[in-house]
């Protein structure tokens, strides 16, 4: 508006000249083409010399955490620069960043802090970042734009659960079978020299002392301390509503923390009760692998550490629901891996008869399984009646329906 302005009066200007060569509209002109062109020439090395960098403390966080980032503009030229507005367009939902610097020495760094509510899981790159800057009078507005650098890998929602109810009879310690494990456990089955990478605790020094080597204690696994989560991400079982647009800003501004509800959709409640069950059983010290199908087969053998517990949830903030692998297929594929007298949880939104078949599969290997059903009609789903014919074949299972507090329903048995 402000450019047409400036044209109109030249244009008035010109016309005056022609029409009676006045001395006002001879300035008008002169005045006109002074202001566009010393505001063009300024728009033209406005943003030369402005370097922008954003720094993270760390590139993981997870739906809920705050994420701080340092945005820093640097002015390498000596010339000042009246405004420079900063546009953060990372594709983080709700990214903040935002901001508007005024008058920028030659020479100087500008730093501000920028935080943004994650309430989404997934990767997000951490930009593109736009420099918005123009002349006194906003004739020319530039801007110049700079490529993300790096990305932010957000980590689903956990719940911390209290307990989870195991089935009947199922106890830590079992009966010992003929495989190798890579952490210690109460079975030692044996000796063999030292190879370098073993951890020195595994040493076994009265054998050392007879042999004159380093020699090193193997175990093998107690199948009853294994929980396998089956996650299914098949396409045609998912259900979700229309989410509804809250105005999280506003609870923001009169100082009070926005509550985080995960999105109305099968596949966002599934894999949040995954992470909340590894987290769960992996604090319990139990070895806990991982299955799922979407959006490709996906396993993640049994193991208890802090690490299996980062490689599962990063493999849940990928998870899609565009699976074609129904569950009973997931479970059919791994079944003859698991070990007898291990447990599986089924987390499944599916109302088909094919998951009593995964269900009696699992029975008849000696694994005792555990239904997670998401209610699919309080999704938007249809309506099933597995339920009643999971107790009728006294399979234990948890109603999730929507808007369920997760730590509640996940801690009670049907």
């Amino acid at each position: 508006m402000t450019r047409l302005f400036f044209l109109i009066l030249l244009l008035i200007g010109l016309a005056g000249m022609a029409a009676t060569g006045s001395a006002l509209y001879v300035r008008l002109t002169y005045v006109s083409v002074v202001v566009l062109v010393f505001s063009y020439l300024w728009t033209r090395f406005s943003l030369g010399g402005i370097r922008v960098q954003r720094r993270a403390r760390s590139l993981r966080a997870g739906v809920g955490d705050m994420f701080e980032e340092t945005f820093e503009v640097r002015n390498t030229g000596r010339a000042p620069r009246p405004y420079l507005e900063v546009i953060n367009e990372s594709d983080i939902p709700h990214a903040a960043g935002l901001r508007t610097l005024t008058w920028v020495r030659g020479g100087q760094v500008r730093t501000y802090l920028n935080r943004t509510w994650l309430t989404r899981r997934g990767a997000f790159s951490l930009g593109p970042t736009t420099l918005a800057s123009g002349d006194p009078f906003g004739l020319f507005p530039v801007k110049q734009t700079f490529p993300a650098a790096d990305r932010l890998l957000v980590l689903p929602l956990i719940v911390p659960l209290e307990r989870f109810p195991a089935p009947p009879g199922l106890l830590q310690g079992g009966k010992v079978i003929q495989r190798k494990a890579h952490e210690i456990t109460p079975h030692a089955s044996g000796l063999r020299e030292y190879v370098p990478g073993d951890p020195l605790k595994r040493i076994h020094w009265p054998s050392v002392a007879r042999r004159g080597k380093l020699m090193v204690k193997e175990f093998e696994q107690d199948p009853q301390a294994e929980v396998w989560i089956f996650l299914d991400a098949e396409r045609a079982a998912q259900a979700a509503l229309p989410e509804e647009e809250k105005g999280i800003w506003q609870e923001w501004v009169f100082g009070r923390r926005p509550e985080l509800t995960l999105p109305p959709s099968t596949l966002e409640y599934g894999v949040s009760i995954a992470a909340s069950l590894a987290h769960y059983f992996i604090a319990e010290r139990r070895a806990v692998g991982f299955v799922t199908g979407g959006p490709v087969y996906t396993v993640i053998a049994a193991e208890r550490s802090e690490r299996q517990e980062g490689k599962i949830l990063e493999t849940l903030a990928f998870v899609q629901g565009s699976g074609a692998l129904p569950l009973a297929g997931l479970v059919q594929l791994q079944a003859a891996q698991l070990p007898a007298g291990s447990s599986a949880i089924l987390v499944t939104p599916s109302n088909d008869e094919s998951v009593l078949l995964a269900a009696e599969l699992l029975q008849r290997r000696g694994v005792h399984p555990i239904v997670i059903l998401l209610q699919a009609e309080t999704f938007g789903g249809s309506v099933g009646t597995l339920p009643e014919k999971l107790a009728a074949r006294n399979v234990l299972f948890h109603l999730v329906p929507n808007g369920a507090d997760l730590r509640e329903v996940l801690s009670v048995n049907h």
